[in-house]
């Protein structure tokens, strides 16, 4: 296992540190963030950033995807929240993963199936167990970790090989959407109508131009086309004022999930918004969804 210096160490010692507050997991005062490297994909080495609670754990942890439209940002989105995570005692890796121009569908998916595995061979290691990994994702990578945590075994996003545990698979404990794009071609035809060149700019470097690539890699039509799946518990939380995702379509993807026998909890907050929990971190909504996220993952991974 590589790793790189401590981007943060003690909680005392940083801004960012007082951000997540004081008198962490386990009692401690200290927490590690740490750049880690779980794979070597298309020539490059491919940093996560992990942030271990304190305390001897094994801690829940989250497999956590940033959005982005499947074109943009990192291993840094969504800070606040995994800071916040790490303070309530769950551990979370925030993958770096091929974005669309780099590599277009499935190159995303392939990476974090492989950081899925990577987290639960380094478990003891990290401070976790394999059977307490879940995945957390939210925009573009609330639609990826939907469809990775449905499609754990599918040969195409299995495609990177964990030499040091060959048998290792990507099921996770639960999964957890935030604002999630739950369907990608609705939000192409609704980007194409009001005119945002650049949103169909980011579908077309993804998906390509094609309807059946966006349908193929719908998570509600995954299921109601009756694809084997793995049906871990699952929530899918967003505002009613979404920009992208309609209370009715998350509402039909819940349905769709209980259809197949799995559990999957919707949450709507009203007023709000895309993307408000990472945004808005402080508002009320804010600390009900961050709250219920916390909840949701000690139930099923505590």
């Amino acid at each position: 296992m590589r790793t790189i210096e401590p981007v943060i160490a003690h909680a005392q010692d940083s801004a960012l540190g007082h951000a997540a507050g004081s008198g962490l997991a386990g009692g401690g005062d200290a927490f590690v963030v740490r750049d880690l490297v779980y794979g070597h994909i298309a020539g490059k080495d491919r940093l996560a950033r992990l942030y271990r609670p304190a305390g001897v754990g094994p801690f829940p942890a989250v497999v956590l995807v940033h959005g982005g439209a499947w074109n943009n940002k990192d291993r840094t989105d969504g800070q606040s929240t995994a800071l916040d995570l790490c303070n309530a005692g769950i551990l979370v890796l925030s993958l770096d993963f091929r974005n669309a121009p780099e590599a277009p569908y499935p190159a995303s998916l392939q990476d974090i199936n492989l950081g899925i595995r990577w987290l639960k061979a380094h478990a003891k290691d990290l401070g976790t167990s394999p059977d307490r990994i879940g995945l957390y994702g939210t925009s573009s990578g609330g639609h990826q970790v939907l469809v990775s945590a449905l499609r754990a075994e599918d040969p195409r996003y299995c495609a990177h090989t964990l030499a040091e545990a060959p048998d290792t698979d990507a099921k996770v404990s639960f999964v957890i959407a935030g604002w999630g794009v739950l369907y990608p071609w609705d939000r192409y035809n609704m980007a194409k109508a009001q005119g945002k060149a650049v949103m169909l700019k980011s579908h077309h470097t993804f998906f390509g131009e094609s309807e059946a690539a966006h349908v193929e890699a719908t998570p509600a039509l995954i299921l109601e086309r009756g694809e084997k799946v793995h049906l871990p518990p699952a929530m899918q939380f967003q505002g009613d004022k979404d920009e992208w995702t309609s209370v009715a379509q998350a509402e039909r993807l819940g349905a769709a999930w209980r259809a197949r026998g799995g559990q999957m909890d919707v949450g709507i907050y009203e007023g709000e918004r895309h993307t408000f929990l990472n945004e808005h971190p402080a508002a009320p909504n804010s600390v009900k969804a961050l709250a219920a996220i916390i909840a949701f993952v000690k139930k099923h991974a505590g």
